[in-house]
């Protein structure tokens, strides 16, 4: 299914460069994390708070607790792809977001990641907690393709 067929609420543009790839000018695996990283936090800057801010004024942020990803196709040096972010669920400590990485209209990587909201504490521990009113309100409505 083509990129433009998905049910997308983000897309992020990324440039391989040299340091991304393994000595065969293939992406190295774990770089794609990466990719995903970025698209997610551009994503959540569309939406309106500021992580940072939200940081510092201490209530709270968001850490990656879980992972699954597989890869289909490698991306190469000079590569121009799309990262792709679609909430795929939502609740009020986490959230589970469906991520694609596309190159000329081929499927590369896709992961699934799960993201919880954190306090920290006086004695420097994250404790889980609930998201701020402010970033529920501003999540997209989420459609679970599984049950439709």
């Amino acid at each position: 299914m083509a990129v433009a067929e998905q049910q997308v609420h983000f897309r992020w543009p990324v440039r391989v460069y040299w340091e991304d790839t393994d000595a065969g000018g293939v992406v190295f695996y774990a770089n794609y994390l990466k990719f995903f990283e970025r698209a997610r936090t551009e994503w959540l800057r569309s939406l309106g708070p500021a992580q940072e801010a939200l940081r510092r004024s201490g209530q709270g942020m968001f850490v990656v607790s879980e992972t699954r990803m597989r890869y289909l196709r490698p991306a190469r040096l000079d590569d121009e792809l799309i990262v792709t972010v679609r909430l795929a669920e939502a609740g009020r400590a986490s959230l589970n977001v469906a991520q694609q990485c596309w190159c000329a209209g081929a499927l590369l990587v896709e992961g699934d990641i799960r993201i919880g909201w954190v306090q920290s504490q006086p004695d420097g521990a994250l404790r889980p907690a609930r998201m701020p009113a402010e970033i529920l309100a501003a999540l997209p409505v989420y459609t679970d393709t599984a049950q439709s």
